[in-house]
This record gives structure tokens, sequence and C-alpha cells, in this order.
């Protein structure tokens, strides 16, 4: 199976659905549900699929269960979560894409379309990339492109290597744009930002999933959640060719305040909202 191929898209709280159904035992479901899991039967049914072709599928399922019911994030425990209708490869301790920031990657591809031109492929960098969801997705709903992928975390720079690599993709190692190619400077059309914006006080009230289980980096924003979004704001207008779009994802609270940052760095910003999904994006345009 290639690292990153479509799935069936499901209820958010399971994350993917397996190729192959599998029915799970009641044990296991009750094990699930009384270590918390409000969708036992789900989970079950995917632990039961995932542990299916091990040469010890019992022993394998078991493990499974172990690592769920210890608290650890469904999808680290498969493996993969789903994404826009993408199979995004995952590893220990890497963050976990959410639902809402499809939003975000529905209009960087929008965006990325729209900046195409029969001589020039647009160039469109996941920054913070993590496991690099936001770049798969774009990759496959818009134009051919130029991708660039960077994250801080080894972790993450390793599950976006397996998951955005095979698209043809450059994954780069780094703090913000110090880690991009310097030929990219003033050439980027989209550059799409998911970076941590929890406040320092509130990661303790994080669910237990995450606070306890994705790489701290990934969440902690700083006193008020906005320190890595003052710093891609203060520097997105050099890096943007004329036209391009930088885009954050935010919360609704701090949004006012993100699109200030933006509009200081020089950028023409405004704020977009989806209620459905409880998603807030900031884009800013040069």
């Amino acid at each position: 199976m290639p690292p990153t191929v479509p799935s069936t898209p499901s209820d958010p709280a399971t994350s993917a659905t397996p190729a192959t159904p599998s029915t799970p035992d009641d044990r296991t479901v009750a094990r699930l549900r009384a270590a918390g899991c409000v969708f036992a039967e789900d989970e079950a049914v995917l632990l039961v699929a995932a542990a299916m072709g091990h040469p010890d599928a019992p022993a394998e399922l078991e493990r499974l269960v172990e690592r769920r019911v210890a608290g650890e994030p469904l999808e680290q425990v498969l493996g993969w979560a789903e994404f826009a209708g993408l199979r995004i490869l995952l590893e220990p301790g890497v963050f976990v894409p959410r639902r809402r920031t499809e939003f975000l990657a529905a209009e960087a591809g929008r965006l990325a379309r729209a900046a195409a031109r029969p001589d020039r492929d647009p160039v469109v960098v996941d920054l913070c990339c993590g496991a690099g969801a936001i770049g798969a997705a774009v990759a496959h709903a818009a134009v051919p492109m130029r991708l660039v992928a960077a994250d801080l975390d080894p972790a993450a720079v390793r599950a976006a290597r397996h998951n955005l690599e095979p698209l043809g993709a450059l994954v780069v190692e780094g703090d913000l744009y110090d880690a991009l190619p310097a030929e990219l400077r003033g050439e980027v059309d989209v550059l799409a930002v998911n970076a941590p914006y929890v406040p320092t006080d509130d990661v303790g009230m994080m669910p237990p999933e995450a606070r306890d289980h994705e790489a701290r980096m990934a969440l902690d924003g700083g006193v008020d959640g906005l320190d890595v979004h003052r710093l891609v704001a203060a520097s997105a207008r050099d890096w943007l060719a004329p036209d391009g779009h930088l885009l954050i994802e935010t919360s609704r609270q701090q949004a006012a305040t993100t699109a200030a940052l933006v509009a200081a760095g020089g950028l023409d910003a405004r704020i977009l909202h989806d209620d459905e999904i409880a998603a807030t994006v900031v884009v800013g345009r040069r």
C-alpha cells in the first residue's frame, strides 16, 4: 500500500475506516469502553483489522489494545490517520492531524489551483508540517506543483517523508524558514501553516491523548499561544510571491490577534471560519 492512499471518510472520532472490516469480540469492545473510548465498537473494528495479516494476529491485537487502553491515541496505535480522504502515516509521538485542519487544506488547494500558470507550477510550502497531512491533501486536490514541507521535530519529518516524498515533495528538517531552500524566497504561492497555538497554561487541560502522547513543540504556542504565529507572520512576505497567500490555522478567540500580526507583516489579512468543524484560518495576501 502506498504511503498516502484514498480511504473512506468516517466519523472523526474514529479517524478512518479500514479496507477490510472485521468483527471484534465483545471482550475487546468492553475493555475499550471501560478505558473511556466513546466509540469502542468502531475502534475495536479498526484494531482487529490492523492486527489481521500479522503472523500472530491474536497477540498483535492484544498489543494494540493494550496501547489504546493505556491512553495512546488511536491513530498512533494504528500507525495512520484519515485526513481529507487520505491515509496519512504516523509515528509514535507525532501530532495527529485534526479534522478541522481540512478547512485550511481545502483553501490552500483552491489557492494553489488559482496560482497555476501554463509556464509555471505553483510553489506550495507546508510549514510546521507534522506528518505532512496538509501537503498531501493539497497535492491530491490541486494541480501539479512544487511542494516543500518542513518541521523541527525529527519524528514528524520521518513521517512526512513517508507521506510526501512519493508525491515528489521535498521534506526538510529545521526551524521555520531556516529550513527552506533559499531559492524559494519570494517564490511561494501558498504558505500553509498549522503552527502550535495552545497557550502554555492550557496545554495541561488538553485531552491526555494529546498532552501525553504528542510532541510538546506541536502543541505549546507560548504564553498567549501565538509565539510561532508572530515569527511566521513577521517574515512571510519575504517568502511569498506577488499575490501569494499565507494561511495560518488559529482559534476563533485568537483570530483577531493573528490577523493583526499578519497585517503587521505587510499582508492583507482576512479571517475565515467553518462553524461545522470549528475551524478558523487567517489568510494573508501579498
